[in-house]
């Protein structure tokens, strides 16, 4: 059950939440059959190189050397990147849900995600997130990623907003218990319905109408 602290502020990934995950195991598997390439050759490269690469300490032409490019391809970098690029596509329902939030409630809104530097430049870009969101604790930025508790301290910190004045809207469960163990309210993410039930159960209500966000 919800309190009734007023509600100023909202945490809230990124991939799974207000756009489609930017390069996860389902868009791997996608690049690998789209490539020809063998899945049990490329996708160890990925395991270990994906946390340096969305902690920001690999470039994308670094980890793509590692991953794929390590030996001569009968296609390019750039039509490997385009590739990785369009697997990125808006969820219109859940970005225009924080808009008319924002709007309404006057809301601050601070994106914590783990993502690669260039694909989260792209995504804010192409998506316009930056139009909606206040502050991007991107891992690429900050050299951190979850499950690591410093970046969530790191997003209180920059915030300055108590827990209890803040919600989370997250799409991977161990990352919600995370952070409501430091007290921050969360609500786990499956659909557009449930969380905008679950927004309103904290004060966070909107419109029934929902225009659809475009790209």
């Amino acid at each position: 059950m919800a309190g009734t602290t007023r509600i100023t502020t909202l945490f809230l990934d990124i991939g799974g939440v207000l756009l489609t995950n930017g390069w996860d195991h389902h868009a791997r598997r996608r690049a690998v059959a789209n490539f020809n390439l063998e899945w049990d050759e490329v996708e160890p490269r990925h395991q270990l190189n994906f946390a340096t690469f969305e902690e920001g300490k690999l470039t994308l032409q670094e980890y793509l050397t590692r991953t794929v490019f390590y030996e001569d391809r009968p296609f390019t970098r750039d039509q490997f990147w385009e590739y990785m690029t369009a697997q990125s596509q808006p969820d219109p329902w859940m970005l225009d849900l924080v808009v008319r939030l924002k709007a309404r409630h006057k809301l601050r809104i601070a994106a914590i995600s783990n993502e690669a530097r260039e694909l989260n430049s792209y995504r804010v870009r192409k998506f316009k997130l930056d139009e909606l969101v206040d502050c991007f604790m991107s891992s690429c930025f900050v050299h951190v990623r979850k499950p690591d508790l410093d970046i969530f301290r790191l997003a209180l910190d920059i915030a300055q907003t108590p827990p209890g004045q803040i919600v989370y809207i997250e799409n991977t469960p161990l990352f919600v218990q995370i952070a409501e163990g430091l007290g921050i309210p969360s609500i786990l993410h499956t659909d557009h319905q449930s969380t905008r039930e679950k927004l309103a159960s904290f004060g966070l209500e909107t419109n029934e109408g929902v225009n659809h966000a475009t790209s």
